[in-house]
């Protein structure tokens, strides 16, 4: 954890460039798993897990998309950094990042995954040779990445003590692993700690080679509130079949103390009413804080306070940008701008577990009720717009996006019909939720639904059952127009699939 001094740091540098809203633009151990032996990176069988973490800024590696969009490839992997250690190898295809699939998703979107994991990321990858073969017998587009079923992942779970302690013994030998034992109705079963739970990690740091004096010495010290990373005993079986590590990025977020925040604004005629700065944060770390948040003005409105770290832009990370690229990202919004923020209290305790806070957007933005992630909001039918009639039916590039539901059981998108048409397309896309983080965008086009055709007149009864659909949903998608697709275009180059590569 950070001393005292390194939560005070939060002196200014010298601004190279200031956004002023309003009046515009013109003024020790990472995981258990890292510590389990690289699988064979040759075995068609199962692909390999690469548990990274991130240092001086950036994982190691460097991703690129082959030309056509085939794949996400390795195309370089920087020596002595983690990814080097990890086993990530050069041709490597990234199947899953996280708890996401990513074999079909499009290279922007499986960049701004990778950026939002923050110090650390899971990757699935096949080595090259394994891919070649596979494509070679007409087996490119199968689903190759295994994934936990629904709700069967590991738990951050944050326990406050009561009067009976944090509610929970451990089971032990000499040193790890540790099991908790529950006191029925105490704090660590309503903190959402399984039965029969195996402790991974405490406070963001692994326990697997504590002995049992030190895991009491550091629940000791934690005082009055402890942060566990846990997985139950359905969680551990599952993982040990499919060869995954039980790692801290595949974690759901249980009665955390703090979570990110959406703001949503919309320029009024006194602009949006904060300033954004460039300071030193926690830990003596750059980042983009939020400032002088006037009272009655869109920002104050939206919920924004003073001292809020900026995360995220419409939903795409901006941790490690510099303040002219933020500006430039929330430029791009124009009047109608989404925020993430994390406040003080939040962004410790991220930093603390090691955790990026993108990460639990979605718990975050998870309705309270089961009744609100129900299909009722999800479809929506309504008369065009006046620039909707005249649409093309042609559209470019069919894709595939795959989404699965949040805790919360919604998938983060509205979809409406053109009551003149055959055509449905998505109409409005949750920042942060699973829906924008597989990359649907406003205006998109679907044209099948879990591969079959959309365009009938069945096609509100198809949708209607969507809510009692095992994930992944499966949805073919295509653009309205090229707007926003030109800068994923590939630059010119003399080699076969050498495209603009991004240091991951």
């Amino acid at each position: 954890m950070e001393t005292a001094a390194d939560l005070r740091d939060t002196d200014l540098l010298t601004l190279k460039f200031e956004f002023n809203p309003k009046l515009g633009i013109d003024n020790p151990v990472l995981s258990l798993a890292e510590d389990l032996e690289l699988s064979d990176p040759w075995s068609p069988e199962r692909p390999r897990f690469c548990l990274l973490s991130k240092e001086d800024g950036s994982f190691g590696f460097h991703l690129q998309s082959e030309l056509g969009g085939t794949g996400h490839v390795v195309c370089r992997v920087d020596p002595g950094t983690s990814a080097q250690r990890q086993g990530l190898l050069e041709g490597d295809r990234i199947l899953g990042v996280n708890s996401h699939v990513v074999e079909h998703e499009d290279y922007a979107v499986v960049v701004r995954r990778i950026r939002a994991s923050g110090p650390r990321v899971l990757l699935t990858v096949w080595a090259r040779r394994v891919h070649d073969v596979a494509r070679a017998q007409q087996q490119s587009n199968a689903h190759h990445c295994p994934i936990l079923g629904p709700g069967i992942r590991p738990r951050l779970c944050h326990i406050v003590k009561d009067e009976g302690g944090f509610g929970f013994s451990v089971t032990h030998g000499k040193q790890g692993p540790f099991w908790l034992v529950l006191s029925t109705g105490g704090a660590a079963e309503r903190a959402g700690v399984p039965p029969g739970a195996r402790l991974l990690e405490l406070n963001g740091a692994s326990v697997e080679k504590w002995t049992h004096q030190q895991l009491r010495r550091q629940l000791w010290q934690s005082g009055e509130q402890v942060t566990l990373l846990v997985a139950g005993p359905e969680v551990e079986e599952q993982c040990r079949q499919l060869g995954m590590p039980l790692a801290a990025p595949l974690a759901e977020g249980w009665a955390l103390p703090a979570k990110p925040r959406c703001l949503h604004l919309e320029k009024g005629p006194q602009g949006f009413g904060f300033l954004l700065r460039e300071e030193k944060g926690i830990g003596g770390r750059l980042g983009q804080f939020l400032r002088e948040v006037e009272p009655g003005l869109p920002a104050k409105k939206a919920g924004m306070q003073d001292g809020d770290r900026l995360v995220a832009v419409a939903g795409e990370s901006v941790e490690g940008l510099c303040h002219e690229e933020t500006v430039s990202r929330i430029k791009a919004q124009g009047s109608c701008v989404s925020l993430t923020v994390v406040d003080p209290e939040a962004d410790r305790f991220f930093s603390m577990v090691r955790l990026s806070p993108l990460l639990f957007l979605e718990s975050a933005e998870a309705p309270a009720s089961p009744q609100d992630t129900l299909l009722t909001p999800l479809v929506e039918a309504r008369g065009p717009p006046a620039e909707d009639t005249a649409v093309a039916s042609v559209f470019p590039g069919p894709r595939q996006c795959f989404l699965y539901p949040g805790p919360g059981g919604g998938y983060g998108f509205r979809l409406s019909c053109v009551a003149s048409g055959p055509d449905l397309f998505i109409s409005q896309v949750t920042p942060g939720s699973s829906a924008a983080r597989a990359g649907l965008q406003m205006g998109d086009v679907i044209l099948e639904v879990n591969g079959y055709p959309v365009g009938g007149e069945n096609d509100q009864e198809r949708l209607q059952q969507l809510a009692e659909a095992e994930p992944p949903l499966c949805l073919k998608l295509a653009a309205r127009s090229r707007q926003g697709l030109e800068t994923w275009i590939p630059l010119e180059s003399g080699e076969d699939r050498a495209l603009v590569s991004d240091l991951l």
